[in-house]
């Protein structure tokens, strides 16, 4: 046997071998879009030996036969998925794309679709800053600028970060990066043995309906039409077929004037079927 790819547990830390990497990660791009390449092997097998323990699992084998079973793909799945994705996220994060809407893309998007009320899709929303980030955006601007409606969906593939996005409890270092005044205004500070955190007013977080969804779904339509999309530093993990097919049909439910948001390194280029202008780096108008 060539021991270069044996799956075993040494000193009590499993070894993930090239077959079994293989397995999963075929198996996780398939359902998930996740690409992970070779070089994510070691990354991988960090990630999952809490949960091999938890399985009480004596090799990186009867994990991955587990998973791929019809009881593992029931039971486990998610799981493993929490732990393999990867959740970085921060409140007001570009905050370019906020300044926009505040101060610019929602004057000329409201007087050109005659809208009183806004929804708005945060897609791959990790633990919640994001579509917070943006009800406060949104907040502010009905307040200062003109009166707008709205409502919220926020979605991710992850089960955990979901439910830490719904209790919407963060710690203070966490809004380090919100302007002056947004702290007093949407926070509510943690008393006792929530000392040295805050919580998300209740008024924002009624606004925002978080669930689990996975972009590589055949259908978004049930979703409904938006306004706005925020897809930021998720299509990276796609290969570009699969980047491909999500903007198509991120563009399906995008109504016409509609903005959508991608990451900082993410870009369009190259796709010229889409029916998106670019008006700012990262940031596209549907125009047809």
């Amino acid at each position: 046997m060539n021991n270069f790819d044996q799956d075993n547990e040494t000193n009590g830390s499993y070894i993930l071998g090239d077959k079994e990497f293989l397995r999963l990660s075929s198996f996780i791009m398939s359902q998930f879009g996740i690409k992970l390449p070779s070089n994510k092997k070691m990354l991988l097998q960090c990630r999952l030996q809490k949960r091999i323990r938890a399985l009480h699992h004596k090799t990186f084998k009867e994990y991955v036969d587990f998973v791929l079973s019809a009881g593992g793909q029931k039971e486990e799945v998610s799981k493993m998925i929490d732990a393999v994705s990867t959740n970085k996220t921060d409140f007001f994060r570009e905050p370019v794309h906020f300044e926009f809407l505040l101060n610019e893309g929602l004057d000329k998007y409201l007087e050109v679709s005659g809208n009183k009320k806004l929804s708005i899709w945060s897609a791959g929303c990790s633990s919640g800053e994001e579509p917070y980030s943006i009800a406060m955006t949104l907040k502010e601007y009905a307040t200062i600028r003109k009166f707008v409606d709205f409502n919220i969906l926020a979605t991710d593939i992850s089960e955990s970060v979901l439910q830490h996005a719904v209790v919407g409890i963060y710690t203070e270092d966490k809004t380090q990066s919100f302007p002056p005044d947004y702290k007093q205004k949407y926070l509510l500070k943690g008393k006792n043995e929530y000392e040295q955190k805050v919580r998300i007013s209740s008024e924002l977080r009624s606004k925002i309906e978080f669930r689990k969804f996975n972009l590589l779904s055949s259908d978004f339509s049930h979703l409904g039409m938006f306004d706005i999309v925020f897809c930021r530093n998720v299509l990276i993990y796609f290969e570009r077929e699969v980047q491909q097919r999500i903007l198509r049909l991120f563009c399906k439910c995008l109504k016409n004037y509609g903005f959508l948001f991608l990451g900082h390194s993410e870009s369009i280029t190259g796709y010229n079927s889409l029916p998106l202008k670019h008006i700012r780096p990262t940031i596209y108008t549907k125009v047809r």
